[in-house]
């Protein structure tokens, strides 16, 4: 990884810090970016010293709102001749139904549209490179159904389960994006990092949680209680293989689990007509035209 370049997303914390963490430690650039300039600061600070790798930036971007994703992959374009490794790790897991400035179900706009543009905006920086690697992170046990009809909770939220709805429409529009770029220098995964205790998985409360699971709340909050990133730096292991392991050159449109294995997908994700029909989904939320595809 010596002097590749390596942007991580919702990177001031969590599995996204301890990833940052390891790639400095293995040579790489590392572009971190978050909401907050103080905890950003810190968390660049914290990943300088103990990787002894003065290579490490700060970007800001709030990956919520689309004009801040636009202006973050404009500062990239600027700034860095190339861009090796995109890594879309920031999620959200929202309590209730809100819609963002843009208008879009936040659970939707953070896990679906927000590594859709971010990766999109960036494919010339990532063709740039020899071999490019996006890497986008799960969240949970992978549904088998996808709910067409409730995409941005509007029929109903649902707690988590509206959570795992939106990360498992990001694992459809992301093999779609593999296969529109296949051909090209850039392959596209998606991992499971596996549980961790995160700023994320401390803000669960019960009501998100389904009606006949609730019981084991306490039993939840106990395993995310905090641990010194113990368990977020375990939760990294996927990332960074996908983003590192010679093993994985060239491959592009999997599924990898928090045993850095490949793991089989449920059927949805194949299904061309879903696909089709989120992709244009997401070029209209993002104002982007159906035309402007990026392989």
């Amino acid at each position: 990884m010596k002097d590749k370049i390596v942007l991580i997303t919702g990177a001031t914390g969590g599995i996204g810090k301890q990833t940052a963490l390891t790639l400095a430690k293995m040579g790489a650039q590392v572009i971190v970016t978050g909401r907050s300039a103080s905890s950003g600061q810190e968390a660049v600070a914290e990943i300088k010293q103990l990787s002894g790798n003065s290579k490490v930036d700060l970007l800001l971007a709030d990956v919520s709102k689309q004009a801040e994703i636009k202006d973050l992959a404009g500062q990239v374009k600027e700034k860095y001749a190339r861009l090796d490794v995109l890594i879309n790790n920031a999620g959200l897991a929202a309590s209730k139904r809100q819609l963002t400035e843009d208008g879009v179900e936040a659970n939707f706009a953070v896990n679906v549209l927000a590594p859709f543009l971010l990766t999109h905006l960036l494919v010339d920086s990532l063709k740039s490179s020899q071999s490019a690697r996006v890497i986008t992170l799960m969240g949970g046990e992978v549904p088998s159904i996808l709910e067409m009809d409730n995409l941005q909770a509007e029929r109903r939220f649902d707690g988590l389960n509206s959570y795992s709805q939106a990360k498992l429409a990001m694992l459809v529009v992301m093999y779609e994006f593999a296969q529109r770029l296949q051909g090209s220098t850039i392959t596209v995964n998606v991992c499971y990092p596996g549980q961790a205790s995160t700023t994320m998985t401390r803000s669960v409360t019960p009501e998100m949680l389904p009606q006949a699971m609730r019981w084991i709340f306490p039993v939840f909050k106990w395993m995310t209680r905090p641990d010194n990133g113990k368990s977020a730096a375990k939760a990294s292991h996927s990332s960074v293989y996908l983003a590192s392991a010679a093993e994985v050159e060239g491959v592009t449109g999997k599924y990898f689990n928090s045993n850095c294995q490949e793991a089989a997908m449920p059927k949805v994700v194949f299904d061309v007509e879903t696909r089709q029909h989120l992709w244009r989904q997401v070029h209209q939320l993002t104002s982007l035209s159906n035309g402007q595809t990026t392989a």
